[in-house]
Protein backbone atom coordinates (compact mmCIF):
# COMPACT_ATOMS: atom_id res chain seq x y z
CA UNK A 1 0.00 0.00 0.00
CA UNK A 2 1.28 3.45 -0.89
CA UNK A 3 1.93 5.82 1.98
CA UNK A 4 1.97 9.56 2.62
CA UNK A 5 3.47 11.98 5.09
CA UNK A 6 2.43 15.62 5.69
CA UNK A 7 4.97 17.96 7.28
CA UNK A 8 3.39 21.21 8.50
CA UNK A 9 5.26 24.43 9.12
CA UNK A 10 4.07 27.55 10.93
CA UNK A 11 0.75 28.50 12.44
CA UNK A 12 -2.30 26.60 13.63
CA UNK A 13 -4.12 27.45 10.40
CA UNK A 14 -1.43 25.63 8.40
CA UNK A 15 -1.66 22.67 10.77
CA UNK A 16 -5.43 22.60 10.29
CA UNK A 17 -4.97 22.55 6.51
CA UNK A 18 -2.53 19.67 6.92
CA UNK A 19 -4.96 17.71 9.06
CA UNK A 20 -7.61 18.04 6.35
CA UNK A 21 -5.12 16.83 3.72
CA UNK A 22 -4.21 13.82 5.85
CA UNK A 23 -7.86 12.88 6.14
CA UNK A 24 -8.30 13.14 2.37
CA UNK A 25 -5.28 10.95 1.68
CA UNK A 26 -6.63 8.31 4.05
CA UNK A 27 -10.00 8.38 2.28
CA UNK A 28 -8.14 7.65 -0.97
CA UNK A 29 -6.66 4.53 0.59
CA UNK A 30 -3.13 5.69 1.42
CA UNK A 31 -1.48 4.80 4.69
CA UNK A 32 0.06 7.42 6.97
CA UNK A 33 3.83 6.89 7.23
CA UNK A 34 5.70 7.31 10.48
CA UNK A 35 8.03 9.89 8.91
CA UNK A 36 9.00 11.38 5.57
CA UNK A 37 11.79 8.86 4.95
CA UNK A 38 9.22 6.03 4.72
CA UNK A 39 6.56 7.71 2.56
CA UNK A 40 5.83 7.45 -1.15
CA UNK A 41 4.25 10.92 -1.17
CA UNK A 42 5.64 13.69 1.04
CA UNK A 43 3.67 16.92 1.34
CA UNK A 44 5.51 19.93 2.73
CA UNK A 45 2.87 22.41 3.90
CA UNK A 46 4.88 25.60 4.14
CA UNK A 47 4.83 28.93 5.97
CA UNK A 48 6.29 32.19 4.62
CA UNK A 49 5.74 34.68 7.42
CA UNK A 50 9.51 35.20 7.82
CA UNK A 51 12.68 34.58 5.82
CA UNK A 52 13.57 31.96 8.43
CA UNK A 53 10.33 30.09 7.65
CA UNK A 54 11.28 30.01 3.96
CA UNK A 55 14.75 28.74 4.84
CA UNK A 56 13.31 25.98 7.04
CA UNK A 57 11.09 24.80 4.18
CA UNK A 58 13.95 24.69 1.66
CA UNK A 59 16.13 22.78 4.13
CA UNK A 60 13.35 20.26 4.70
CA UNK A 61 12.88 19.70 0.96
CA UNK A 62 16.60 19.00 0.54
CA UNK A 63 16.61 16.68 3.54
CA UNK A 64 13.60 14.66 2.31
CA UNK A 65 15.10 14.34 -1.18
CA UNK A 66 18.42 13.21 0.30
CA UNK A 67 16.91 10.66 2.69
CA UNK A 68 14.09 9.45 0.43
CA UNK A 69 15.05 10.10 -3.22
CA UNK A 70 12.18 7.96 -4.53
CA UNK A 71 9.47 10.01 -2.85
CA UNK A 72 7.16 12.33 -4.74
CA UNK A 73 7.70 15.65 -2.98
CA UNK A 74 4.74 18.01 -3.16
CA UNK A 75 5.16 21.55 -1.83
CA UNK A 76 2.07 23.50 -0.81
CA UNK A 77 1.07 26.27 1.61
CA UNK A 78 1.93 29.93 1.88
CA UNK A 79 5.49 29.80 0.52
CA UNK A 80 4.21 27.77 -2.44
CA UNK A 81 1.58 30.43 -3.13
CA UNK A 82 4.07 33.30 -2.86
CA UNK A 83 7.05 31.90 -4.78
CA UNK A 84 6.21 28.68 -6.66
CA UNK A 85 9.01 29.03 -9.23
CA UNK A 86 11.64 29.20 -6.51
CA UNK A 87 10.38 25.98 -4.96
CA UNK A 88 9.87 24.15 -8.25
CA UNK A 89 13.56 24.69 -9.04
CA UNK A 90 14.69 22.69 -6.02
CA UNK A 91 15.89 19.11 -6.71
CA UNK A 92 13.33 16.47 -5.86
CA UNK A 93 10.23 18.66 -6.05
CA UNK A 94 7.58 16.90 -8.15
CA UNK A 95 4.92 19.62 -7.99
CA UNK A 96 4.09 22.92 -6.32
CA UNK A 97 0.46 23.49 -5.29
CA UNK A 98 -0.41 26.89 -3.87
CA UNK A 99 -3.09 27.69 -1.31
CA UNK A 100 -5.35 28.55 -4.25
CA UNK A 101 -5.41 24.85 -5.17
CA UNK A 102 -4.70 23.24 -1.80
CA UNK A 103 -8.27 21.96 -1.49
CA UNK A 104 -7.63 19.99 -4.71
CA UNK A 105 -4.19 18.75 -3.70
CA UNK A 106 -5.04 15.11 -3.15
CA UNK A 107 -6.89 14.87 -6.46
CA UNK A 108 -3.96 16.55 -8.23
CA UNK A 109 -1.40 14.26 -6.62
CA UNK A 110 -3.55 11.18 -7.16
CA UNK A 111 -5.47 11.87 -10.39
CA UNK A 112 -7.96 9.32 -11.62
CA UNK A 113 -5.50 7.75 -14.06
CA UNK A 114 -3.14 6.84 -11.20
CA UNK A 115 -4.41 4.21 -8.75
CA UNK A 116 -4.46 5.63 -5.24
CA UNK A 117 -2.53 2.65 -3.88
CA UNK A 118 0.08 2.50 -6.64
CA UNK A 119 3.59 1.48 -5.57
CA UNK A 120 6.23 4.17 -5.25
CA UNK A 121 7.74 3.75 -8.71
CA UNK A 122 4.40 4.58 -10.36
CA UNK A 123 4.58 8.08 -8.89
CA UNK A 124 7.58 9.00 -11.05
CA UNK A 125 5.62 10.76 -13.82
CA UNK A 126 2.30 12.21 -12.67
CA UNK A 127 1.40 13.44 -16.15
CA UNK A 128 -0.80 16.34 -15.01
CA UNK A 129 -2.56 18.30 -17.71
CA UNK A 130 -4.01 21.08 -15.53
CA UNK A 131 -1.22 23.61 -15.20
CA UNK A 132 -1.54 27.33 -14.53
CA UNK A 133 0.68 29.39 -16.84
CA UNK A 134 2.93 31.45 -14.59
CA UNK A 135 5.27 32.65 -17.30
CA UNK A 136 8.87 31.67 -17.95
CA UNK A 137 10.18 28.83 -15.76
CA UNK A 138 13.77 27.91 -15.06
CA UNK A 139 14.91 25.19 -17.43
CA UNK A 140 15.46 22.70 -14.62
CA UNK A 141 11.88 23.05 -13.37
CA UNK A 142 9.98 23.16 -16.67
CA UNK A 143 8.69 19.62 -16.26
CA UNK A 144 7.37 20.18 -12.74
CA UNK A 145 3.68 21.06 -12.55
CA UNK A 146 2.77 24.27 -10.74
CA UNK A 147 -0.81 24.87 -9.62
CA UNK A 148 -1.20 28.47 -8.48
CA UNK A 149 -3.85 31.06 -9.32
CA UNK A 150 -5.37 34.26 -7.91
CA UNK A 151 -5.73 33.67 -4.18
CA UNK A 152 -8.33 36.43 -3.88
CA UNK A 153 -10.68 34.39 -6.06
CA UNK A 154 -10.32 31.48 -3.64
CA UNK A 155 -13.38 30.72 -1.51
CA UNK A 156 -12.60 27.24 -0.18
CA UNK A 157 -11.76 26.72 3.51
CA UNK A 158 -10.06 23.51 4.54
CA UNK A 159 -11.04 22.52 8.07
CA UNK A 160 -10.18 19.53 10.20
CA UNK A 161 -9.32 19.29 13.89
CA UNK A 162 -5.64 19.47 14.76
CA UNK A 163 -4.34 17.30 17.58
CA UNK A 164 -1.27 18.46 19.46
CA UNK A 165 1.74 16.18 19.04
CA UNK A 166 1.97 13.66 21.85
CA UNK A 167 -1.29 14.95 23.33
CA UNK A 168 -3.52 13.32 20.76
CA UNK A 169 -6.29 12.79 23.30
CA UNK A 170 -6.67 16.38 24.48
CA UNK A 171 -7.40 19.93 23.31
CA UNK A 172 -8.02 19.63 19.54
CA UNK A 173 -7.73 22.86 17.56
CA UNK A 174 -10.46 23.73 15.06
CA UNK A 175 -9.86 26.39 12.40
CA UNK A 176 -13.08 28.33 11.83
CA UNK A 177 -11.74 31.25 9.75
CA UNK A 178 -9.06 31.77 7.11
CA UNK A 179 -7.62 34.70 5.17
CA UNK A 180 -7.35 38.36 6.15
CA UNK A 181 -8.78 41.63 4.83
CA UNK A 182 -6.27 43.79 6.71
CA UNK A 183 -3.23 45.14 4.93
CA UNK A 184 -0.54 45.51 7.56
CA UNK A 185 2.52 46.89 5.80
CA UNK A 186 4.84 44.10 7.00
CA UNK A 187 2.57 41.11 6.37
CA UNK A 188 2.46 38.83 3.34
CA UNK A 189 -0.33 36.60 4.69
CA UNK A 190 -3.31 38.26 2.89
CA UNK A 191 -1.50 37.73 -0.41
CA UNK A 192 -0.94 34.01 0.20
CA UNK A 193 -4.18 33.15 2.04
CA UNK A 194 -6.64 35.51 0.38
CA UNK A 195 -9.69 37.29 1.67
CA UNK A 196 -11.31 36.55 5.02
CA UNK A 197 -13.74 33.65 4.88
CA UNK A 198 -15.61 31.81 7.59
CA UNK A 199 -16.71 28.29 8.30
CA UNK A 200 -20.50 28.26 8.63
CA UNK A 201 -22.04 28.23 12.12
CA UNK A 202 -23.76 24.90 11.44
CA UNK A 203 -20.48 23.29 10.32
CA UNK A 204 -18.65 24.61 13.39
CA UNK A 205 -21.31 23.39 15.81
CA UNK A 206 -21.37 19.98 14.13
CA UNK A 207 -17.58 19.70 14.27
CA UNK A 208 -17.47 20.66 17.94
CA UNK A 209 -20.28 18.30 18.91
CA UNK A 210 -18.50 15.49 17.04
CA UNK A 211 -15.36 16.19 19.06
CA UNK A 212 -17.40 16.20 22.27
CA UNK A 213 -18.96 12.86 21.28
CA UNK A 214 -15.45 11.50 20.73
CA UNK A 215 -14.62 12.35 24.32
CA UNK A 216 -12.79 15.68 24.03
CA UNK A 217 -13.41 18.15 26.84
CA UNK A 218 -11.58 21.27 25.68
CA UNK A 219 -11.52 22.60 22.10
CA UNK A 220 -9.50 25.55 20.80
CA UNK A 221 -10.97 27.63 17.95
CA UNK A 222 -8.55 29.53 15.74
CA UNK A 223 -8.17 31.45 12.50
CA UNK A 224 -5.86 33.76 10.61
CA UNK A 225 -7.96 36.74 11.76
CA UNK A 226 -10.36 35.00 14.13
CA UNK A 227 -12.17 38.10 15.35
CA UNK A 228 -13.39 38.77 11.79
CA UNK A 229 -15.25 35.46 11.71
CA UNK A 230 -18.74 35.76 10.24
CA UNK A 231 -18.40 39.08 8.41
CA UNK A 232 -18.59 37.30 5.05
CA UNK A 233 -21.55 35.03 5.84
CA UNK A 234 -25.00 35.41 4.34
CA UNK A 235 -27.59 36.53 6.86
CA UNK A 236 -29.96 33.93 5.40
CA UNK A 237 -27.98 31.22 7.19
CA UNK A 238 -30.44 29.83 9.81
CA UNK A 239 -27.70 30.01 12.42
CA UNK A 240 -26.30 33.36 11.24
CA UNK A 241 -28.12 35.20 14.00
CA UNK A 242 -31.10 36.79 12.29
CA UNK A 243 -30.91 39.69 9.91
CA UNK A 244 -27.82 41.23 11.51
CA UNK A 245 -24.34 40.45 10.17
CA UNK A 246 -22.64 37.65 12.05
CA UNK A 247 -19.99 38.59 14.58
CA UNK A 248 -17.43 36.52 16.45
CA UNK A 249 -19.16 36.99 19.80
CA UNK A 250 -22.32 35.52 18.21
CA UNK A 251 -20.38 32.37 17.36
CA UNK A 252 -18.99 32.06 20.89
CA UNK A 253 -22.49 32.39 22.33
CA UNK A 254 -23.85 29.82 19.87
CA UNK A 255 -21.17 27.30 20.89
CA UNK A 256 -22.21 27.71 24.51
CA UNK A 257 -25.91 27.42 23.72
CA UNK A 258 -25.90 24.66 21.09
CA UNK A 259 -23.09 22.31 22.12
CA UNK A 260 -22.24 20.41 25.28
CA UNK A 261 -18.56 21.35 25.10
CA UNK A 262 -17.09 21.62 28.59
CA UNK A 263 -14.35 24.16 27.81
CA UNK A 264 -13.85 26.49 24.85
CA UNK A 265 -10.50 28.20 24.40
CA UNK A 266 -10.19 31.17 22.04
CA UNK A 267 -6.91 31.72 20.23
CA UNK A 268 -5.58 35.07 19.01
CA UNK A 269 -8.10 37.91 18.50
CA UNK A 270 -7.08 41.38 17.27
CA UNK A 271 -7.50 44.23 19.79
CA UNK A 272 -10.28 45.99 17.85
CA UNK A 273 -12.35 42.78 17.96
CA UNK A 274 -12.29 42.47 21.77
CA UNK A 275 -15.67 44.15 22.14
CA UNK A 276 -17.24 44.81 25.52
CA UNK A 277 -19.72 42.05 24.69
CA UNK A 278 -16.96 39.53 23.98
CA UNK A 279 -15.05 40.43 27.15
CA UNK A 280 -18.21 40.05 29.24
CA UNK A 281 -19.03 36.73 27.56
CA UNK A 282 -15.57 35.24 28.20
CA UNK A 283 -15.42 36.59 31.75
CA UNK A 284 -18.92 35.41 32.62
CA UNK A 285 -18.81 31.79 31.47
CA UNK A 286 -16.95 29.04 33.34
CA UNK A 287 -17.05 27.11 30.05
CA UNK A 288 -14.65 29.55 28.37
CA UNK A 289 -10.96 29.49 29.25
CA UNK A 290 -9.77 32.63 31.02
CA UNK A 291 -7.25 33.45 28.32
CA UNK A 292 -6.89 36.44 25.97
CA UNK A 293 -4.22 36.62 23.29
CA UNK A 294 -4.27 40.15 21.87
CA UNK A 295 -1.65 41.00 19.19
CA UNK A 296 0.08 44.29 20.01
CA UNK A 297 3.06 44.54 17.60
CA UNK A 298 4.19 47.90 18.98
CA UNK A 299 3.46 50.37 21.76
CA UNK A 300 4.51 53.33 19.63
CA UNK A 301 1.79 55.23 17.81
CA UNK A 302 4.21 56.24 15.04
CA UNK A 303 5.29 52.63 14.47
CA UNK A 304 1.69 51.36 14.50
CA UNK A 305 0.82 53.92 11.84
CA UNK A 306 3.75 52.82 9.65
CA UNK A 307 2.59 49.24 10.19
CA UNK A 308 -0.94 50.21 9.03
CA UNK A 309 -2.40 48.71 12.20
CA UNK A 310 -6.02 49.65 12.88
CA UNK A 311 -5.74 50.76 16.51
CA UNK A 312 -3.77 53.22 18.58
CA UNK A 313 -1.76 52.50 21.75
CA UNK A 314 -4.38 54.05 24.00
CA UNK A 315 -7.10 51.87 22.44
CA UNK A 316 -4.96 48.81 23.04
CA UNK A 317 -4.14 49.78 26.60
CA UNK A 318 -7.81 50.38 27.40
CA UNK A 319 -8.88 46.96 26.13
CA UNK A 320 -6.16 45.13 28.05
CA UNK A 321 -7.18 46.93 31.22
CA UNK A 322 -10.83 45.99 30.60
CA UNK A 323 -9.86 42.34 30.15
CA UNK A 324 -7.82 42.31 33.35
CA UNK A 325 -10.58 44.05 35.33
CA UNK A 326 -13.13 41.47 34.12
CA UNK A 327 -10.79 38.47 34.58
CA UNK A 328 -8.28 39.01 37.41
CA UNK A 329 -6.63 35.60 36.94
CA UNK A 330 -6.71 35.41 33.13
CA UNK A 331 -3.69 34.71 30.97
CA UNK A 332 -3.07 37.76 28.78
CA UNK A 333 -0.58 37.40 25.94
CA UNK A 334 0.53 39.40 22.94
CA UNK A 335 2.59 39.30 19.76
CA UNK A 336 5.23 42.04 19.67
CA UNK A 337 7.54 42.97 16.78
CA UNK A 338 10.89 44.68 17.21
CA UNK A 339 13.13 46.22 14.56
CA UNK A 340 10.36 47.50 12.29
CA UNK A 341 11.83 49.90 9.70
CA UNK A 342 12.53 53.29 11.22
CA UNK A 343 12.01 52.12 14.81
CA UNK A 344 14.05 54.53 16.91
CA UNK A 345 15.37 53.99 20.40
CA UNK A 346 12.60 56.25 21.69
CA UNK A 347 9.89 54.32 19.82
CA UNK A 348 11.23 51.02 21.13
CA UNK A 349 11.21 52.46 24.64
CA UNK A 350 7.51 53.31 24.20
CA UNK A 351 6.88 49.63 23.46
CA UNK A 352 9.02 48.43 26.36
CA UNK A 353 7.33 50.82 28.79
CA UNK A 354 3.85 49.83 27.63
CA UNK A 355 4.68 46.15 28.17
CA UNK A 356 6.08 46.99 31.59
CA UNK A 357 2.87 48.81 32.51
CA UNK A 358 0.32 46.27 31.25
CA UNK A 359 -0.60 42.97 32.97
CA UNK A 360 0.81 40.59 30.37
CA UNK A 361 1.50 37.04 31.51
CA UNK A 362 3.46 35.99 28.40
CA UNK A 363 4.68 37.44 25.09
CA UNK A 364 5.59 36.15 21.63
CA UNK A 365 8.43 38.46 20.55
CA UNK A 366 9.43 38.57 16.88
CA UNK A 367 12.14 40.42 15.00
CA UNK A 368 11.00 42.15 11.81
CA UNK A 369 11.63 40.05 8.72
CA UNK A 370 11.38 41.75 5.34
CA UNK A 371 8.88 40.02 3.06
CA UNK A 372 9.16 40.60 -0.69
CA UNK A 373 6.31 42.66 -2.11
CA UNK A 374 5.19 44.22 1.17
CA UNK A 375 5.38 48.01 1.69
CA UNK A 376 7.66 47.56 4.70
CA UNK A 377 10.28 45.82 2.56
CA UNK A 378 10.85 49.06 0.66
CA UNK A 379 10.79 51.39 3.67
CA UNK A 380 13.95 53.37 4.47
CA UNK A 381 15.90 53.17 7.73
CA UNK A 382 15.95 49.41 8.11
CA UNK A 383 17.03 48.61 11.67
CA UNK A 384 20.47 46.92 11.91
CA UNK A 385 20.19 43.24 12.83
CA UNK A 386 22.31 43.51 16.03
CA UNK A 387 20.09 46.34 17.29
CA UNK A 388 16.90 44.39 16.56
CA UNK A 389 18.29 41.28 18.28
CA UNK A 390 19.17 43.26 21.39
CA UNK A 391 15.67 44.73 21.52
CA UNK A 392 14.25 41.23 21.13
CA UNK A 393 16.36 40.06 24.09
CA UNK A 394 15.22 42.96 26.27
CA UNK A 395 11.54 42.20 25.67
CA UNK A 396 12.00 38.46 26.15
CA UNK A 397 13.69 39.07 29.48
CA UNK A 398 10.85 41.37 30.50
CA UNK A 399 8.28 38.78 29.42
CA UNK A 400 10.09 36.07 31.42
CA UNK A 401 9.96 38.22 34.56
CA UNK A 402 6.25 38.89 34.10
CA UNK A 403 5.52 35.22 33.49
CA UNK A 404 7.50 34.15 36.56
CA UNK A 405 5.62 36.66 38.69
CA UNK A 406 2.28 35.38 37.37
CA UNK A 407 3.26 31.79 38.12
CA UNK A 408 4.28 32.62 41.67
CA UNK A 409 0.95 34.31 42.32
CA UNK A 410 -0.69 30.86 42.26
CA UNK A 411 1.56 29.16 44.79
CA UNK A 412 -0.56 28.04 47.73
CA UNK A 413 -3.79 28.14 45.75
CA UNK A 414 -6.10 25.34 44.54
CA UNK A 415 -6.73 25.47 40.79
CA UNK A 416 -8.26 23.42 38.00
CA UNK A 417 -6.37 21.98 35.03
CA UNK A 418 -6.78 19.44 32.24
CA UNK A 419 -4.28 16.59 32.10
CA UNK A 420 -2.23 16.29 28.92
CA UNK A 421 0.33 13.50 29.04
CA UNK A 422 2.61 11.67 31.42
CA UNK A 423 6.13 13.01 31.64
CA UNK A 424 9.30 10.97 31.33
CA UNK A 425 9.18 10.74 35.08
CA UNK A 426 6.81 7.84 35.74
CA UNK A 427 5.23 9.51 38.74
CA UNK A 428 4.19 12.84 37.19
CA UNK A 429 1.67 14.14 34.66
CA UNK A 430 1.65 17.32 32.58
CA UNK A 431 -1.45 19.50 32.64
CA UNK A 432 -2.65 22.91 31.49
CA UNK A 433 -4.61 25.32 33.64
CA UNK A 434 -7.66 27.23 32.54
CA UNK A 435 -5.47 30.34 32.34
CA UNK A 436 -2.78 28.77 30.16
CA UNK A 437 -0.17 27.80 32.75
CA UNK A 438 1.87 24.61 32.49
CA UNK A 439 1.47 22.33 35.46
CA UNK A 440 3.26 19.20 36.66
CA UNK A 441 1.24 16.96 38.94
CA UNK A 442 2.96 14.47 41.22
CA UNK A 443 0.73 11.58 40.17
CA UNK A 444 0.16 9.17 37.30
CA UNK A 445 -3.05 10.34 35.64
CA UNK A 446 -4.72 9.62 32.33
CA UNK A 447 -4.88 12.45 29.77
CA UNK A 448 -8.05 14.47 29.20
CA UNK A 449 -9.14 14.56 32.83
CA UNK A 450 -10.14 17.62 34.87
CA UNK A 451 -8.26 17.84 38.14
CA UNK A 452 -8.19 20.25 41.06
CA UNK A 453 -4.75 20.50 42.58
CA UNK A 454 -2.88 22.34 45.30
CA UNK A 455 0.00 24.37 43.86
CA UNK A 456 3.22 23.86 45.82
CA UNK A 457 5.71 25.91 43.87
CA UNK A 458 7.31 26.86 40.55
CA UNK A 459 10.00 24.88 38.78
CA UNK A 460 11.45 25.29 35.26
CA UNK A 461 8.67 27.59 34.08
CA UNK A 462 5.82 25.41 35.32
CA UNK A 463 3.65 25.11 38.40
CA UNK A 464 4.28 22.06 40.58
CA UNK A 465 1.24 20.58 42.35
CA UNK A 466 0.28 17.75 44.65
CA UNK A 467 -2.26 14.99 44.02
CA UNK A 468 -5.61 16.27 42.79
CA UNK A 469 -8.35 16.65 45.32
CA UNK A 470 -10.90 15.27 42.84
CA UNK A 471 -10.85 13.83 39.34
CA UNK A 472 -14.01 14.02 37.26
Amino acid sequence: MASFYVHNFGCRATQADGAALEHQFELRGLERAADASQANVVVLNTCTVTASADQDARAAIRRVHRENPGARIVVTGCYAQRSPEELAALPGVASVIGNSHKHELVDLVLPGNIPPIAPAQEFANPGFVRLENLGQRPANSAHRPIFVSDIFAHTELLAAPVFDGANQRTRPNLKVQDGCDNRCSFCVIPFVRGQSRSLSPARILNEIESLVSAGFREVVISGINLGRWGRDLETSDPLAFGSQPSRFEHLVRAILEHTSLEKLRISSVEPMDWSDELIALVAGSPRIAQHAHVPMQSGSDAVLRRMHRRYRPWHYRENIQKIRAAMPDAAIGADVMVGFPGETDAEFEETRQMIEDLPFTYLHVFTFSSRPGTPAAAMPQQVPVPVARERNRILRDLADRKHESFLNSFVGRTIQAITLARTNEAASTEALTDNYLKLRIAARLDPNEWVRVDVQGVEDGALVATLPATVS
